[in-house]
């Protein structure tokens, strides 16, 4: 399971998760997720204390429990998905074998990003390299 980071929606999460508001800035966007399950809504929560989270995905960010009062839900800042990205048996591990994605650690920050969209190009400029390069390049390489 994994969620896309930098695809905010037109939905803030007061209009659409209000069960979640109270989290959040009035204007924070829930984000696209992925594909798989788009009506389902996950929240990813930069924890003060780890083991309140249902499970952590690295460091101090996890899933915000669901059933448990999201008023006692102790976290430094929280991001709202709908829908996550999937995939079956052993298809990820065939796809970073294949080297068909570019793997970078994660960051915190990267998961609360104000500047959500150039996170993609943050991430490929801290990962360095040639990597630069390709994080350089317009959106639409035939205008360059």
């Amino acid at each position: 399971m994994g969620l896309v980071l930098n695809r905010p929606l037109e939905l803030t999460v007061h209009g659409a998760v209000n069960v979640l508001a109270h989290l959040v800035d009035d204007e924070e966007p829930v984000f696209a997720g992925g594909p798989v399950q788009t009506e389902s809504v996950l929240a990813l929560g930069d924890f003060a204390d780890p083991a309140a989270s249902v499970e952590i995905a690295f460091a101090t960010v996890g899933f915000v429990p669901a059933s448990q009062d999201p008023e006692t839900v102790a976290t430094r800042r929280v991001r709202v998905y709908a829908g996550y990205a999937g995939w079956g048996p052993g298809q990820l591990e065939a796809e970073l074998a294949e080297e068909a994605w570019i793997v970078e650690p994660a960051r915190v920050d990267d998961v609360f990003a104000g500047d959500r969209v150039d996170l993609w190009r943050s991430v490929l400029e801290r990962k360095g390299g040639p990597f630069r390069l390709v994080a350089r390049m317009p959106d639409d390489p035939s205008l360059n």
